[in-house]
């Protein structure tokens, strides 16, 4: 019998680095008190981020979409010393639950966590990136795209969760009255045709793309 896509994910969790005590009790912390944990990036694409931020080495990161810091506490523990990011979050409701988190991290002097809209803390930060994650309202993904295309270095990287939303992008079904599909699906299509980048679709849980500043 073939292998099922749950017993692969478990083959592959058993086999990469583990997911950290802290992430794992933020994790469970999550699907106690939220109501949407599944938007936790999770163990997986946690230590994905991770790596590219080992790979990639940037000096400044930007997250829009902080949610419950658990992608935030992942890519800073791949950040060299002296090296920031900076996550933004439009809803303060979440500070309670994030704070907490982010004060148990050995690598919480990398993290600057900003409470409000981005197109208001973007210009207050006067910093050019290289490395942009984001994670946030999926409707208004162009519009977060536009906003820190010239915040990013030459030679930098944009990373956009939930680019396949489920495979909703891909549903001739999905009534355009669904703004969160259609944001995606205008996303993927500006970024195809942007010749100022180079990118690629990851189908790693609900879809992440690479974007790469020429």
């Amino acid at each position: 019998m073939a292998a099922t896509t749950e017993d692969m994910e478990a083959y592959i969790l058993a086999h990469i680095d583990g997911e950290g005590a802290l992430q794992a009790a933020l994790n469970r912390d999550a699907h106690v008190r939220l109501l949407r944990p599944r938007m936790i990036a999770g163990h997986l694409q946690g230590r994905l981020l991770k790596m590219f931020c080992r790979m990639i080495r940037p000096r400044r990161v930007l997250e829009i979409g902080t949610y419950t810091s658990y992608a935030t506490l992942c890519m800073a523990e791949g950040l060299d010393d002296g090296a920031q990011i900076h996550s933004v979050e439009i809803n303060d409701e979440m500070e309670p639950f994030v704070r907490p988190y982010l004060e148990q991290s050995p690598h919480k002097e990398k993290i600057r966590l900003h409470w409000g809209d981005v197109a208001d803390v973007l210009p207050r930060l006067n910093e050019m990136f290289d490395m942009v994650y984001i994670d946030a309202d999926k409707r208004d993904y162009c519009a977060y795209y536009a906003l820190v295309f010239p915040c990013v270095v030459q030679g930098g990287y944009i990373l956009a969760d939930n680019t396949l939303w489920s495979g909703k992008v891909a549903d001739r079904d999905v009534p355009p009255s669904d703004r969160h599909t259609q944001g995606i699906r205008d996303f993927n299509e500006m970024i195809k045709n942007d010749s100022r980048i180079e990118k690629v679709i990851i189908p790693l849980r609900d879809g992440l793309t690479v974007i790469y500043k020429k």
